[in-house]
């Protein structure tokens, strides 16, 4: 476990590294970073850190939370909405109330998710992270997210596509693997180059993070991000953490699901958002400010929820 001094060293300084390499680089290379963690970095990562996971204990509730946490955001973000509608008259378009659902639901459970987890409560509890984020966010995203989506955009289209890139998802299958390669004795070498290139990875995640953000330049639609992030990133974790010990869950595999749940909103919103014509100014102000917010959030979550 670290202190937090140095998580926010590591975080904001990768990051920042990220953006400032962002604004000089071409515009191929987070592309090409971001395939090469998708198909490579963050499947071994996986991998690595899965074969050193503790797998005992409830670990599976981690994906039931999560579904509770996204059906919680949606249904106080479609509160919000109405609540907008009929005391402030503010009637939102049908393509930005779905980006305002998405953003309150889905949250960077991956690429940010897991360095926070990793660097605050170690790899001892990673599988908790990565149950929560690869059986219960990317399943959520791409599964209700999707439906919602074309819901509010008033268009099917790409829906096949997009269940095609779950089932080939990579991140999925290294998950199927590495359960399986935790029963076999790797050997110690091959460990050791595994865990470096894991920790490596984590690092890229962050500077592609940076690189991302410095390509969105927009900061519209302040108010109603303001609303979505205060579901996503406070009212969901707070009213859903405090219940964790009516699961069995306490502890440092509490603290990990209050974190993954207090993610800011995922880049898969913004994806969502651009394949369905849905209000991406809201879906981009939300993942660049959410961002930031997390900095703010995060000691409140450790004074809450850590054991000491």
């Amino acid at each position: 476990m670290t202190s937090l001094l140095e998580l926010y060293v590591k975080l904001v300084g990768l990051v920042l590294l990220g953006f400032f390499l962002g604004r000089k680089l071409p515009a191929t290379v987070p592309t090409r970073l971001g395939h090469f963690l998708f198909w490579v970095g963050v499947p071994l990562s996986i991998v690595a850190f899965l074969y050193q996971t503790d797998l005992s204990g409830q670990i599976w509730i981690a994906p039931a939370i999560a579904y509770l946490a996204i059906f919680l955001g949606a249904l106080l973000a479609w509160m919000g909405i109405k609540w907008q509608a009929l005391f402030t008259k503010n009637y939102l378009q049908q393509p930005t109330q779905g980006s305002f659902l998405l953003a309150a639901m889905v949250g960077n459970t991956g690429y940010l998710g897991y360095p926070v987890t990793l660097a605050i409560v170690g790899t001892q509890y990673f599988a908790w992270a990565l149950f929560y984020d690869l059986l219960g966010t990317t399943l959520g995203a791409y599964g209700l997210g999707v439906a919602l989506a074309a819901r509010f955009s008033g268009s099917v289209h790409d829906i096949k596509h997009i269940t095609k890139a779950i089932i080939i998802n990579p991140a999925l299958w290294s998950f199927g693997f590495g359960l399986i390669l935790r029963q076999v004795a790797i050997p110690t070498p091959v460990e050791f180059y595994l865990d470096k290139f894991a920790w490596t990875t984590v690092a890229l995640s962050l500077l592609l993070i940076g690189m991302r953000l410095s390509k969105l330049n927009s900061w519209h639609s302040l108010p109603q991000v303001g609303i979505s992030l205060g579901i996503k990133m406070l009212l969901v974790p707070l009213i859903l953490g405090f219940t964790l010990p009516f699961f069995g869950l306490t502890g440092q595999a509490a603290l990990v699901i209050v974190l993954q749940m207090a993610m800011p909103p995922a880049f898969a919103t913004l994806v969502l958002a651009e394949t369905f014509n849905l209000d991406r100014d809201l879906a981009v102000t939300a993942v660049a400010v959410g961002s930031i917010v997390l900095l703010f959030t995060l000691p409140l979550w450790l004074w809450l929820f850590s054991v000491g």
